[in-house]
């Protein structure tokens, strides 16, 4: 008798398996591959699938609002994707793809932070101070980046200040 494991246990102790399958965006946008979104934002199998593709597509969603009047300009000036804005590359890839996809990862990764406070990562006692702190700022944070990705696409400053 003989035994095959098919996963190694992350750091947590939560076992990671390949995620297969992809959200599908509106066509203008990229779709969303699911085991990009565990690998760049660190996700083991804590999170499952269906509670992943709910946060992503609630994410797609949000950023696709703060974009769509940017998009509409796109589209009227003859540009059918975003692959197709002009924009600097790296890594062989347009920018704004690479920025879309952080603000959609990030807003991902606040909305599941919010739904899995009581996980702890790091295995240590959650009457930590520092460790409640960081899950208390942790989804702010995300959002704050998911935001500098959509100002970075259209162009705007990180921060807006008003005089009252």
């Amino acid at each position: 008798m003989s035994f095959i494991a098919i996963a190694q246990p992350s750091a947590g102790g939560a076992v990671s398996l390949p995620e297969v399958g992809s959200v599908e965006n509106d066509g203008f946008y990229p779709d969303i591959v699911l085991q990009d979104v565990r690998d760049n934002m660190r996700l083991d199998g804590t999170v499952t699938s269906p509670r992943l593709i709910q946060a992503i597509v609630a994410a797609v969603l949000h950023v696709n609002a703060e974009l769509r009047d940017w998009k509409l300009g796109q589209i009227a000036g003859g540009f059918a994707g975003l692959a197709a804005v002009p924009a600097d590359r790296v890594n062989r890839e347009s920018v704004n793809i690479s920025h879309y996809r952080r603000a959609v990862y990030c807003w991902a990764k606040a909305d599941l932070i919010e739904h899995y406070r009581d996980y702890d990562s790091t295995a240590s006692s959650m009457s930590d101070k520092k460790m409640m702190e960081a899950l208390d700022n942790a989804p702010a944070e995300q959002r704050r980046n998911a935001h500098w990705a959509i100002a970075d696409i259209i162009g705007r400053p990180h921060v807006t200040v008003e005089l009252i």
